[in-house]
């Protein structure tokens, strides 16, 4: 009997195995990614976050995740909506650029640019509607131009001057989503928030200003998530909450000696181009035959500055491999700023320092029908995230540099590199405990 007990128990957890969120072949659930440009890992650790704190029992927090090593918002949200390190995708900046002819655009003004963004490496959005999903950008990074001739079926593009604290334009942001999401039908949607990387960047990290920006953000999350309940989302929309680098204190004179690099080279001589007075990361084209002079005369000309040719720069770093990274590299250790000719800088805080830098990280948050309840993840990178949206809205990936294993034990139906769904693994060890029970009896 006891043995007959058991068989009919284990078939039970056998159907019991199945995913939690089955809707039949084909379906699966809305996404929405949601970006705070410059939200850094640990801004909601000394503010009053409601939202956010339930969230974190309501869904998925990653301890904090690694953004690509150029830690600047272009370059940064493209790797999250390809997969790809900066290398492949070439995005290498927030500035477009053209180092022959000299130019150089605007952050606002490259959001219209195919050519800075259309360089063979295909954003999710796309992707996602070559396999019949409806896809939509608000104001993210890369979303208003065209990939193949293609275009994002519904975007909004930030226009130069544009500014992007208000909270009644963001909850307004908010609903239009909604309406994309329920009255269109749309599968998968990008919504970009330029805070608190501006406040960041204005007064600093570290000062009330950003911990109220911090605290809007909160009630924001808390509009969200009403909103979803309102239009009866919240059993068929994920959402995934996440950044695209930290932010840092600017070191200053007197309390520091800054990084002016004209103390250093003669510009009008030795250099072709450069782009530099840009945070934390720099390059320079030297002009015919003056790499290895450049090179020499900055490598040990300060203590916070770090310079590799191209040919030398780690692979690790991901960048290497594209033609738009010029032939000297520059890094300022965290907090320096790159000067180039003098030292007109007025940011308080910035990035594009090195991504190994706690204060480059990143947040991730996760909530919805597929992800577990109260899971605290490790850090990963943020290349990641593209496999994992890519899972949630049943698309086969394009090729990309992420890892599903990275992610996966987020979600509540998920496969391990073996093949075995979590459910089962959990279902086998009940399965263990009722034969002890019965074996006990």
């Amino acid at each position: 009997m006891k043995l007959e007990l058991l068989l009919v128990f284990a078939a039970s957890l056998c159907v019991d195995g199945a995913p939690l969120n089955s809707k039949g072949p084909g379906k699966h659930n809305k996404l929405l990614l949601i970006s705070f440009d410059g939200f850094r890992w640990n801004y909601d650790e000394d503010v009053y976050t409601p939202n956010m704190d339930q969230l974190v029992q309501e869904g998925v927090k990653a301890k904090y995740i690694t953004p690509p090593m150029i830690t600047m918002t272009s370059p940064s949200h493209f790797t999250t909506i390809t997969g790809r390190w900066i290398e492949d995708h070439g995005v290498v900046h927030n500035m477009m650029f053209n180092s022959t002819s000299l130019l150089k655009l605007t952050f606002r003004n490259t959001l219209k640019q195919s050519k800075w963004w259309d360089n063979g490496a295909l954003p999710l959005w796309i992707t996602a509607q070559n396999q019949g999903l409806k896809t939509g950008s608000y104001f993210y990074p890369g979303g208003g131009v065209n990939y193949s001739k293609q275009a994002v079926d519904r975007f909004f593009v930030q226009k130069e001057g544009y500014v992007d604290n208000n909270e009644t334009h963001w909850q307004q942001r908010v609903d239009t989503i909604m309406g994309w999401f329920t009255e269109e039908d749309f599968d998968f949607i990008t919504l970009y928030f330029g805070e608190p990387d501006n406040i960041g960047h204005r007064v600093g990290p570290e000062t009330d200003q950003r911990r109220r920006i911090i605290e809007q953000i909160d009630r924001l999350i808390g509009f969200l998530r009403e909103s979803i309940r309102k239009h009866n989302l919240s059993d068929h929309l994920n959402v995934i909450i996440t950044s695209d680098h930290g932010m840092t204190t600017i070191k200053k004179q007197p309390d520091v000696k800054e990084i002016k690099l004209s103390e250093f080279i003669h510009f009008l001589n030795l250099t072709h181009f450069d782009i530099l007075d840009y945070g934390g990361f720099g390059m320079i084209r030297p002009r015919n035959g003056k790499v290895q002079e450049v090179y020499d005369k900055l490598k040990n000309a300060h203590p916070n500055l770090t310079v590799y040719k191209k040919e030398e720069i780690p692979e690790n770093f991901h960048i290497a491999q594209n033609s738009r990274i010029q032939d000297i590299v520059l890094i300022g250790d965290l907090g320096f700023n790159l000067n180039s000719r003098m030292i007109l800088y007025v940011n308080k805080g910035d990035h594009g320092f090195s991504n190994q830098e706690m204060d480059m990280k990143m947040i991730f948050r996760a909530f919805g029908p597929d992800f577990r309840k109260n899971y605290l993840a490790e850090p990963f990178d943020s290349v990641s995230v593209y496999p994992l949206m890519c899972k949630l809205l049943g698309v086969d990936p394009a090729p990309n540099n992420g890892s599903l294993s990275d992610t996966q034990a987020m979600l509540l139906d998920y496969t391990d590199a073996g093949g075995h769904a979590g459910r089962i693994q959990t279902s086998l060890w009940l399965l263990l405990a009722v034969m002890f029970v019965l074996l006990v009896l």
